[in-house]
């Protein structure tokens, strides 16, 4: 029987709030909600940003809506960032003469140097010729837009995080969202599947670069400090999954960190998805997280020509300020991307399982397709592999869900970046292959317009919309913009500046685009909750689903009850720091088994040739 991957549970931290029960969803449409939901989302923003006055109150809730989504970088100061400017001094005597202490002369000194003692731990140094030194300055940054968690959330702050970089600190609440939101104890699913069925695929696309990562492992002798014994280690790209199972889950299952650049979070996502298919695995958390909000990354990218300059903004709007708030402008005239930080997971568990445990249904992994480009002008630059992904995920979609399924129930969320080259090479390609499939007006949203691109969760981000709209029936609007651009086509697209309403049980799926550097893409098909029921109660029967439903019911009321608590109070994240370490003398090992404490079930160990038709006898 086919096993379809359900994904039961679903939360992490973006620019636009906490992702569990559609909260950051819920910030993006909060003009189109209902007063209580609108009340709810204020409340859960309230309380992850440590604010202490009433959210109903209008200065709390401006003060809220200025201090989410992309805004002016608030992380570090954006008119004083720290640079060295190398200088060579000279002198008319060509002597430099100077006292310092004796600790602070150069292990190596250089052969012009004449150092003489002097007292109490002093030295005097002559040098010969011009001395080159390094000035510290300040300079203004020219990028002063990002998409930041809401103002005042502190992931380091409300658990031991021991100097963890900021990505990982992400990834533990992140983690423990997702985990907790699925209204399913961990202990459950350890009690019913075997320890190597459950699987963690999490990372980085651009690893740990901030102080405690690599950042201080690549800067701290050139700022006259040392690497830590942390450095390294906590820098790896793979460390959010190498924490998730170490720390949150205890797991001792299937682990990777995929890595596709912007693509990443859907490369995880396939993997999690093939293995579920093919019943290696029953269980999945997959999901990425981003810190890339540092003065060096910032630069990086805008040297490439890839970011939204300040002055590039303020001469598409004719204006001496910046408009922070619409510094990312899909497919309109716009002038690069913006930068975000989050963490997006998700749990995943085979259709079997769903049902047995009634777990909550939020929708469904139809299939998802990677390709590369071939060969390329520049590794940056866009190719031809995103039209394959497309094509292939359009077609999967009409074989599920026949070709009107495909053609009026379907939507398109666009990788939708904001640089000049995505709107034309992505208009094109969803263009094009909407004509191809006769799908026409076919709505497509672009969400990096409210938290920026966080390049490795950046899928999971579209994701969240997805199932925001799937639940409230507000597909969020590109509201950053207000005309498309000439170059862009859009002839079978609707690319809408304001929200845009849907039924839900007509909207049966939903597709994620992304297009990552270096040739890395990504195309994914997601059935809604309703098509999603539909496949089961086929497979399953009828009865089956109402008792699956019966059982719901309380997991249900506990991902209510975890949503509930997060209003009033930001619970800190699971995290077991040398908690249940076990060593080779707990398991309990024969030739047919591995037994370990805190898992019902045995790992099996196989008795059957994966290659039977090529059998050594023994």
């Amino acid at each position: 029987m086919s096993r379809l991957p359900v994904i039961v549970g679903f939360g992490g931290i973006n620019p636009a709030g906490r992702v569990s029960s559609n909260h950051a969803y819920r910030r993006m449409v909060i003009d189109r909600l209902s007063p209580r939901e609108a009340a709810d989302t204020y409340q859960s923003l309230t309380t992850l940003m440590n604010l202490e006055t009433d959210p109903a109150d209008a200065a709390t809730r401006s003060y809220i809506d200025t201090h989410t989504l992309i805004r002016r970088i608030e992380s570090h100061d954006v008119t004083q960032v720290p640079i060295q400017r190398i200088a060579s001094l000279k002198t008319e005597s060509d002597v430099h003469d100077f006292i310092l202490n004796r600790r602070h002369l150069p292990e190596s000194l250089p052969s012009s140097w004449t150092v003489t003692d002097l007292a109490d731990g002093e030295v005097r140094v002559r040098v010969s010729g011009n001395l080159d030194v390094l000035f510290p300055d300040t300079r203004v940054a020219r990028v002063s837009s990002a998409g930041q968690v809401p103002t005042g959330f502190d992931p380091g702050a409300i658990y031991a995080s021991r100097n963890h970089p900021r990505g990982l600190q992400l990834t533990v609440f992140g983690a423990s969202d997702a985990l907790r939101s699925s209204g399913i104890p961990i202990s459950t699913l350890k009690a019913h599947v075997r320890p190597d069925q459950f699987a963690v695929y999490s990372g980085s696309a651009m690893a740990q670069l901030d102080e405690d990562g690599y950042g201080g492992l690549l800067r701290n002798h050139m700022v006259g400090k040392r690497p830590t014994s942390k450095n390294t280690p906590l820098g790896l790209p793979e460390m959010p999954g190498d924490f998730i199972n170490a720390y949150v889950l205890g797991s001792v299952g299937g682990t990777a960190g995929i890595i596709g650049a912007c693509a990443t979070f859907l490369y995880n996502v396939k993997q999690a998805m093939e293995e579920i298919r093919s019943g290696s695995k029953r269980i999945a958390l997959v999901g990425n997280a981003e810190a890339p909000i540092l003065p060096e990354v910032i630069e990086g990218y805008r040297v490439m020509g890839a970011l939204a300059e300040d002055e590039a903004l303020q001469a598409l709007d004719g204006t001496t300020t910046t408009d922070h708030r619409r510094a990312c402008r899909p497919f309109s005239t716009n002038c690069g991307f913006t930068v975000a930080e989050s963490a997006v997971y998700a749990l995943i568990m085979d259709d079997e399982l769903a049902v047995e445990l009634g777990a909550n249904i939020l929708c469904s992994v139809g299939d998802v397709f990677v390709n590369a480009d071939g060969f390329k002008k520049s590794i940056p630059g866009p190719g031809i592999g995103n039209y394959i992904t497309v094509a292939k995920a359009m077609a999967s979609a009409r074989a599920i869900l026949g070709s009107k399924g495909l053609r009026e129930g379907t939507y398109m969320q666009a990788h939708g970046t904001g640089t000049p080259q995505n709107r034309v090479t992505e208009s094109a390609i969803l263009n094009q292959l909407a004509g191809t499939f006769g799908v026409s007006n076919w709505l497509t949203g672009a969400i990096k317009a409210y938290v920026g691109h966080s390049m490795a969760p950046a899928g999971g981000d579209q994701l969240s919309a997805i199932l925001g709209a799937w639940k409230h029936g507000w597909v969020p609007g590109i509201t950053t913009i207000d005309h498309i651009a000439d170059d862009v086509f859009h002839d079978n697209l609707h690319l809408p500046m304001d929200h845009v309403e849907i039924d839900p049980q007509q909207m049966q799926g939903a597709f994620i685009n992304s297009k990552g550097f270096g040739g890395n893409n990504a195309t994914g098909l997601f059935l809604s909750p309703f098509a999603t029921r539909k496949m089961l109660e086929r497979k399953w029967g009828s009865a089956a689903m109402r008792e699956h439903a019966a059982r719901n019911e309380a997991v249900a009321r506990a991902s209510s009850d975890y949503d509930a608590q997060m209003l009033k109070e930001t619970v800190p994240p699971i995290y077991q720091f040398g908690e249940g370490v076990l060593s080779g003398e707990d398991l309990q090992i024969d030739e047919h088994r591995i037994r370990l404490p805190g898992f019902e079930l045995a790992v099996e160990l196989s008795q059957d040739s994966p290659y039977p038709d090529m059998q050594i006898d023994d």
